[in-house]
Parts: C-alpha cells; structure tokens; sequence
C-alpha cells in the first residue's frame, strides 16, 4: 500500500509542477503584438473601430484570461489597428481574419545614435543669410524621439507669429511638463509608455475606457532635444560645449515650428509606440516627421511587419514627408535600414571641423589626436607612459590587456601613468576602456583606432587622445625604445576649415538595401558627426569639467544627427514651396546634393576610399541649391502600390493598405521595381542571358517655362549608358516630360557599378545617380 500511496502522491505532485510549468511557460509565451488592417477611411467611426477590434481580441483570448482583452495602443487616424498581449497561437488566429493585413511581435526599434549648417551653406556656393530670412514659419516638423527639454533657448519663441490656424495637436501635461512649457515654437508635445493608451471593454456598455499612464514629454535622455533643435531651433548666439564649438546655434529651418511625440526611452522605443505617435503626428498637421530610430540591420522586417514603414507609408498618403536615419552599422554593406522607397533615408557625414587633443611625448615629438577633453594637464607635466599589454592584471591575457577589457589591467601598475590601449576588439567600446583606464587610477588614456578616430569621444574632464595606426606604432615604438617613457595628453581644441570634408562617417549603414536591391539607398547624405545642438544638462558629475556648470548643449554623432538636418533642410524647402509634395523636396534635395569635398575632389569614405551611391546615397545635401532644382521627379502613392505589387503583395493587402480598389498589372515582377519614378536607379541584377535594360522616368519642369536640358553621362569604365531623348524641351512650367535610359553591361566587369545623368539647361544641373550590379 505504501509505495502505491507514495506513487499516487509522487503523480499528484508532478501533475501540479506540470500545471504550473505549463502555466508558467504560457505566461512567459505573452508578448505584445501589432495588428495592422490598413488605411482608414477619413470619415472612419474610431469608437466604433475600438469596439471592434476588442471584440475581436475577445475572439481569440480565453474568457478567464478577461483581462487581456485590452488595446496597448489603437491606430485610428491615418491607418487602422492595434497593439495587444497575445500568445503566438492568439496571434496566429487575428492573421487568418480578412480584414488583418499583418500581425507581428511588438519589437524593440533603437535610437541611433551650429557649425553644420554654416558648412552646408559654404559648400552650395550661394548667398544665404536674405533667403533664410525669407522662410515662413507655417511648417511644422513632428519629431518622434525621447522628449524635450523645454527650457532650452533654442526653443525660444521670440519674434514668431501665431500658431499656424490648421494645427491640431496638444501639449499634454505631465509630472513635471506644463502647458507653459509650449510655447508658438514648440508648438505641441505628447508622451507615450507602453501602457500609454490601455483601452478596455466598459463596463456598463457604454463606451471603452481609456486610461493614460504617468510620465510626462520631458526628455530625460539628450537624444530627442539634439534632434529637435537641430532640425528646427531657434537661432541661439554665444552657445558652446564647455567652450568648444562656439558661436550660432541654430536649426535646418529656425522658423519652423516643432511637436515632440516621446516615444523612446534610453532603452529603445516600442514599434507600436512608434506606430502610434506617427498616426498622432499625422492627424495633428504636421507637414514632416523626423524618426531617428530603426531596427537592428540585422533583424530587418518586411515592410509590411516593420511600424516605420508602415506609419510612413500612410504619411505620404497624407502629404507628410517622413525622414529616417540609415542606421550605424557602417561600414559593412547591406546594413541600411528604414529603406522603404517613400521613406527618406539619411546616411551621416563630417564636417569641416575636428576636435584635437595633442600628445606630447617625452622626446619632445608631438601628434594631434581626436578627441573631446576637458583635462588640467599642461605641458610642464609629464607622466609615465605604458603599454596596456605590458600591465596586464594576474592571470589575463595580453590581449585583453591590450584592449582594456574590464578588470584587465593591473591597478597598482596603471596608477599614475598614461595607458596605450588599442581596439582590435570592437565589443569594448571607447567609454568602457576610459571606465576602465579611469577605475585603475591612470592619468590618461591613448586610443589606438583607425575606424572610429573619425568620430570624436567625449571622455569629460579625464585625459584621452585617439590616433590612427601609424602614429599608434610610433608612439609604441617611442615606449620600446626609451627606459623612461612618458607624455602628456592636453585638452582638446577646436580646428576649423578641416580637410578633407565632408567624409562618409564609419558608422553610417551602407546599402545595397537588404529587403531589395531595385532603390537606390540611403537616398542622401547629411552631417552627423561632431554635431553641437541644445541637449539635457548633464546630472553625471564626470561629464562636466571641474568648475563649469551643466551645459544647454551637447556634442554628438551618428545618423541619428544627420536625419534631423535632412528634416530641417526639407522643412526650407518647404517653406519657400508650400505646395509641393513629399516626393517633389525629397527630388529636390537628391538631384542637387553635392558629390565633391572641400578640396574640390570626389568624396570619401572615412579610410580615403572614394565613396560609392550606396555608401553616400545622392550626395551631401545642399539646402540652398534644392531652393531651385530645375527639375524633380514626383513619386506618387500609386507608384508606392505597383512596387508593393513588384515586391509580391497580393491585390487583397495593398487594397486594405491604400483603401482604394487598386489592382496589379499582370506583369508584375521584382525586375520592374527599377522602373519606380524615382530620382536615382538601381538595377538588382544585369547580366547573362539579359545583358542590358531599359527603364523609364518622368521629370516635372519647376523652374522657368521655355527651357531645355541636355543629358550628359558619367559611368564606370564598360558599362554603356543611353538616354533617349538626350534632349527635353518644356514651354511652360509644371510640364512633364519622360525619357528612358538604357544601361548594357556587355563590357562592364563583375558587381556594382556606379555613375550619375545630369539634366542641365545651363542654369540648373538635376543629377540622377545610379547602381548597376553586374553579374
């Protein structure tokens, strides 16, 4: 009886570790999804929409699982759907409904991250100061970031008119942001959380119950206030990092208007969120939406299951340009993202000024690293100079060492002296090795790094210097060769008029693009390393020198810069061309960027390389000269639909997506893509049984009537080129005219090839760039 008692006890107890493994397992399989249905109509009952989308969760969700039954978010302005918690299966059974386009896991999106503006006007050659003047302030950009810091002078808004009539928006309230804190520059400011929006079935069957969580638009990051007031703040004179970069702050278009929609954190930002605050921007009135935001390269989505683009497709819909950054995860090919064809795709670029710090050796040689340092050395001091390999902490390898890995170096051996460390080993980052450096009490820290030399660090008040190779192995060379070696790290200096500028800046993702080959991406290059713009005052006492206070600005880098000044640049055009459309600025700013340096040669890539379209898109932006472009070329929503259709959708989602009875032509093919009417080209594949192709594109005339272009071709060597008509003759202005190109590859060598056809009529030159992969 005993063991057979024993048995039935050990079963019992197994079935409730089962249950509850069981329960536990389908607890952790809870995640947040995002259900897409497409377009909204503009007369569309959003209450009524909400019940019916909780009606359907309750579809699916088990009746003791109530209270589940519940919108994270609900999409009801330009597009129609949800976010909710759902199971995999849950998931499963929303998708098979007719009218669900998609339905994906809510994924994690991630932030990528003064005298700019003056280079730009430099570089286009033309007079600016009377035409920025001549800019009206009835645009509004949206930018969807981590808040705003609302006391920072560059959102002042002295001298500014009355809020534009059309606006929407709000300024929502929070903890510690007021109504007051908007003002008729920051015109509107909302907030978001992951429960931001919970909307759940009533309870007396009425209506469904919103309920809004705690949190406020206040930036807590840095990131979102850069951005804003890069894209648009007001001009701001006397403005400095601790004394570097001084002089004019100001945005891409500082009487322009600004709604902030928080959607991140310094974690990332939540893919509904995005989606959410995107289709608030829209419905509120802005006229662009600066994202400086996007998913891992690695992980990239399909269109249709990735919430940028999905929001931005809807935005062009509407008539707002949506602007992106490509992505930091240059310099490998394939890594842009946020590379849908009716998004406007940022990658970053230098400027014509550099932050050096100088080291100077014990033999008296000197060498000018790049750096941001705010340290007290001078050079009456000297202090010991060592190798991190030469100190390496008991039981680790020289290598770690050499690298300064965490807990790699011998701290009674570093203390006091100035560490070599080089970065063979990417994973540690340059702020961990100065941690690291700093935790081992030495004085300073020199940075052996070729790649990443080109983007200022910011190390605060402790003494840092980065060098390339070359002047690495003279410095370790200088350490063999000496008993006693020693040097001093100085504080950083600004250098203006640097050269070459601009650069392709490392970090910045490169195309092709990994979900197609057939555009062009990025589309544009912009600055984004080294950018000075308002930011949060600091609360970490390491990054404020000894004796300053908290700065109003900050120093950054990555294509998270270069987007917002795209924005802002497009929101200058805008201003002085009320009535174009997305695609016509987004033309415009393209056939007008610049592809020569300030030394008037080609440009470059970080490592002296001449850059390719796919590493610079276009070229770098020219605000000015996109003013007045000749020609554009408009790209329209039913452009967008037959490149859904060339892609592989089928006729019932790009119908549910446009809300509109379109249909496919017959032909459809991935081949056809190249025949979008965008303003550059990409053929995917040439070669083989198919050596030459020929697509078409149609250009509108913008500038004045009775002009007439003629075509000229730049190619690489064996790859022929035809336009036909070379001639394009337009008696009137908005005329349009087409023309095809023909590209044979017969006697082109093996992979991409690069080159440009420039429309010129003597007064404007309209560049198309193009990439022909040969197979």
């Amino acid at each position: 009886m005993l063991p057979s008692a024993m048995a039935k006890t050990l079963q019992f107890v197994f079935l409730i570790f089962y249950s509850l493994s069981a329960c536990a397992i389908s607890k952790q399989s809870i995640e947040s999804y995002v259900v897409y249905m497409g377009s909204r109509p503009q007369d569309g009952d959003h209450e009524a929409q909400q019940a019916a989308h909780l009606q359907m969760l309750s579809s699916v969700i088990p009746s003791e699982e109530k209270e589940r039954v519940s919108l994270m978010q609900s999409y009801h302005h330009a597009f129609k759907g949800f976010s909710a918690m759902l199971t995999e299966k849950e998931a499963a059974l929303l998708s098979g409904y007719d009218e669900v386009v998609s339905i994906f896991p809510d994924r994690i999106l991630h932030l990528h991250t003064t005298r700019s503006w003056d280079f730009l006007d430099k570089e286009s050659g033309i007079g600016s100061q009377r035409l920025w003047r001549k800019a009206s302030s009835d645009v509004i950009i949206g930018i969807i970031d981590t808040g705003v810091w609302p006391e920072s002078p560059s959102f002042n808004d002295a001298g500014m008119g009355g809020i534009p009539s059309r606006w929407k928006g709000i300024c929502m309230e929070g903890s510690d942001f007021k109504k007051s804190n908007c003002n008729r520059k920051l015109i509107g400011a909302r907030y978001y959380t992951s429960q931001a929006e919970s909307i759940q079935p009533p309870s007396n069957g009425s209506h469904a119950i919103k309920v809004d969580a705690f949190g406020s638009a206040r930036d807590s990051v840095g990131h979102g206030t850069h951005t804003s007031s890069t894209a648009a703040g007001s001009m701001v004179p006397n403005a400095s990092y601790y004394g570097l970069a001084q002089g004019v702050a100001k945005g891409g278009s500082p009487s322009s208007r600004l709604a902030v929609y928080k959607a991140c954190s310094l974690g990332g930002c939540a893919g509904s969120t995005v989606m959410k605050a995107i289709d608030d921007a829209i419905d509120d009135g802005v006229d662009m939406i600066s994202i400086s935001i996007g998913m891992s390269s690695v992980f990239q989505s399909d269109f249709l299951s990735d919430p940028i683009a999905i929001g931005a497709f809807h935005a062009h819909q509407r008539g707002v340009l949506v602007v992106c950054s490509g992505g930091n995860d240059g310099p490998d090919p394939y890594t842009v993202v946020n590379s849908a064809p009716w998004i406007l795709t940022v990658a970053a670029s230098s400027i014509d000024r550099n932050f050096q710090s100088t080291i100077v050796l014990g033999n008296g040689n000197m060498f000018k690293g790049t750096a941001i340092n705010f340290s007290k050395l001078n050079r009456s001091e000297s202090y010991p100079l060592v190798f991190g390999g030469a100190i390496a902490a008991e039981s680790t390898p020289i290598s770690e060492a050499s690298n300064c890995y965490p807990g790699s170096l011998d701290a009674d051996k570093a203390a006091g002296k100035i560490i070599v460390c080089v970065n063979t080993d990417p994973t540690v980052t340059r702020r961990i090795k100065k941690l690291v450096a700093e935790g081992a009490k030495a004085k300073g820290l020199i940075l052996v790094d070729e790649a990443d030399r080109g983007v200022p660090f910011d190390s605060g008040s402790f003494p840092f210097s980065e060098v390339e190779n070359y002047v690495g192995a003279q410095i370790l060379k200088y350490i063999n060769s000496t008993k006693k070696p020693s040097a001093i790290i100085l504080p950083a200096e600004e250098v203006k008029g640097f050269k070459p500028a601009p650069v392709v800046a490392y970090f910045s993702a490169r195309g092709p693009g990994g979900l197609t080959e057939a555009i062009l991406k990025p589309d544009v290059m912009a600055p984004g390393v080294g950018i000075i713009a308002a930011s949060i005052p600091s609360s970490d006492s390491g990054d404020v020198p000894v004796g300053k206070k908290p700065s109003n600005f900050a120093i950054r880098s990555g294509t998270s810069m270069a987007c917002p000044h795209v924005a802002g640049a497009g929101a200058f055009v805008k201003s002085a061309h009320p009535r174009w459309s997305p695609s016509m600025i987004r033309s415009a700013l393209m056939t007008t960027a610049i592809i020569t340096n300030n030394l008037g040669k080609p440009l470059t890539s970080n490592l002296g390389a001449i850059a390719s379209f796919h590493d610079m898109g276009a070229g770098e932006i020219s605000p000015l000269r996109a003013l007045s472009p000749g020609l554009v070329f408009e790209t329209t929503t039913q452009d967008y639909l037959h490149f859904l259709c060339y892609y592989g959708y089928k006729n019932q989602a790009i119908r549910s997506i446009s809300g509109t009875s379109f249909s496919c032509p017959p032909n459809a093919s991935p081949d056809l893509i190249s025949n979008l009417n965008y303003p550059s080209t990409s053929i995917a594949k040439l070669g083989g049984k198919q050596t030459a192709r020929t697509v078409s594109r149609t250009v509108t005339n913008v500038g004045p009537p009775n002009s007439t272009y003629t075509a000229t071709v730049d190619a690489s060597s064996g790859l022929i080129v035809k336009v036909s008509p070379e001639r394009l003759a337009f008696t009137k202005r908005w005329m349009k005219a087409t023309y095809q190109v023909t590209f044979d590859a017969k006697a082109a060598s093996k992979g991409y090839g690069y080159g440009s056809i420039t429309w010129s009529d003597g007064a404007h030159s309209v560049r198309t760039v193009f990439a022909v992969n040969v197979m």
